[in-house]
């Protein structure tokens, strides 16, 4: 008895603990808003001071920024909104990580473009004037700083700021999630669903670009776009079923995660991956949690079969944005842009990205 009671007592202090650590966590969680220096060297950018919706957000004005040795200032043109700047939200389960009670964070944005303006004294891969894309927090802003051998390289002239601003996140994304986890080859048949979002209209053609035979699943009204992209065949979900196919796949990269694990089996080939890349629409929308239990049974139940289900986290670095520049210059991926807006108007780009029916990229123009 003496022994339960101590372990009860003990446990009871633990959740105390536990609780009181939790409530200062919360109410000492916060950012540098509320004492920010009047800046000598102004430049705008997009902040958050609280969580919320696209309303939170605003245009402010705060320090440029100096490279140091090993970075690169860069003249923002365009940058592009990601369903990661939905965060902004707070999620109550990633509220751990972002802040409790405020964003640590304030700063929104990653996939950027702009013109080198500064460099560091050790850089010697870039210098003033040289046109760049590349991703790194903070990216609504004019003037950003990056790391010269990081995720930043040089844009391909033949395209615009605005379409390389739309490449970084999504585009790795595809790339990874098709050569790294789908393990893709040439002659394969590719399933991509979701084929006409920010990351599956780069999926389509990265797919095609590796000589595969590629079928997009899309609505109707996108049907058009994705063959447009290099599709050789394409499924409008209003209209049928691609599970109910008899033909089977060696690749399915999955973007929207509303089929089970056992209809998405069904069309895999006896050794076929499914990369399970998303869960449809941006943000924390309604059936987001059904649709990542069911991505985590099939995860876990593929494990004792021959077909795997596979989910990842996209990484940057620079070799693989360069593949990409190169895959660009050589006109074999080309951004889709469904909307730009103006940098004042950021919000209203959130704002359609949440709705969920972009087609492509929605970009914002800095400058």
């Amino acid at each position: 008895m003496k022994i339960k009671r101590i372990l009860k007592w003990s446990a009871s202090v633990i959740f105390a603990g536990l609780v009181f650590v939790t409530f200062v966590a919360y109410w000492m969680s916060s950012n540098d808003c509320d004492h920010r220096p009047t800046p000598t060297h102004p430049m705008n950018t997009i902040t958050h001071c609280e969580y919320g919706g696209p309303e939170v957000l605003k245009v402010e004005q705060v320090e440029k920024p100096i490279p140091n040795d090993n970075q690169v200032l860069v003249r923002v043109r365009a940058a592009s909104v990601n369903p990661l700047d939905l965060t902004i939200k707070g999620p109550l389960l990633l509220r751990p990580l972002f802040g409790l009670r405020k964003p640590k964070e304030t700063r929104l944005g990653v996939d950027y473009a702009g013109v080198v303006e500064a460099v560091g004294k050790n850089v010697t891969n870039f210098r003033a004037g040289d046109e760049v894309f590349g991703g790194k927090t903070g990216a609504f802003a004019e003037y950003i700083c990056v790391l010269a051998d990081r995720a930043v390289v040089l844009k391909p002239a033949n395209i615009t700021f605005e379409q390389a601003a739309a490449v970084p996140v999504a585009a790795i994304t595809a790339l990874q999630g098709l050569r790294d986890k789908g393990r893709i080859r040439a002659g394969q048949k590719v399933l991509i669903n979701g084929a006409s979002g920010g990351v599956g209209t780069f999926a389509v053609q990265i797919a095609k670009s590796l000589g595969t035979e590629v079928t997009g699943v899309c609505s109707t009204r996108n049907v058009d776009l994705v063959r447009s992209i290099g599709a050789d065949h394409v499924i409008d979900y209003t209209k049928e079923d691609f599970t109910r196919s008899e033909q089977r796949y060696d690749l399915i990269y999955d973007l929207v995660g509303n089929h089970s694990f056992s209809e998405r089996r069904g069309i895999l080939n006896p050794n076929g991956i499914c990369v399970m890349a998303g869960l449809g629409g941006a943000g924390w929308h309604e059936g987001f949690a059904s649709r990542l239990l069911g991505e985590l049974n099939g995860y876990l139940r593929s494990r004792f079969t021959s077909q795997k289900f596979i989910a990842y986290i996209a990484q940057f670095n620079k070799a693989d944005m360069s593949i990409l520049a190169d895959l660009m210059q050589s006109g074999k991926v080309r951004p889709v842009i469904d909307r730009t807006f103006k940098f004042s108007e950021t919000a209203d780009a959130l704002r359609y990205l949440e709705t969920g029916h972009a087609r492509g990229k929605v970009v914002v123009a800095v400058q």
